[in-house]
């Protein structure tokens, strides 16, 4: 399975590969470019403080969240609790 399979988009789920939120869990809350994304957990990182991260070590999980991209297209911003919720329900679906 190739990287490139899940393209980068709001309300993708993405596990970190790199830095030090590495083997942790994140949202996409914004596409930068072709190379860089923001990204948030709503918990360790907040939407106010989301990290910029390059898609390259990025694992993009198969899950996306239809809240995060509904609340990001109709207002511009998505509740904590609402990337904690859509992180805590994907991994339950995975199994891990």
């Amino acid at each position: 399975m190739s990287a490139l399979e899940y393209m980068p988009e709001i309300g993708r789920l993405v596990k970190v590969l790199r830095g030090k939120d590495a083997g942790s869990y994140a949202v996409i809350i914004q596409v930068l470019d072709e190379r860089f994304v923001l990204v948030a957990d709503g918990d360790k990182r907040r939407f106010d403080q989301s990290k910029k991260k390059n898609v390259l070590h990025l694992l993009m999980q198969p899950v996306v969240s239809p809240e995060v991209a509904d609340s990001m297209r109709e207002t511009g911003r998505v509740t904590n609790a609402k990337l904690r919720y859509a992180i805590q329900k994907a991994l339950q679906g995975k199994g891990d």
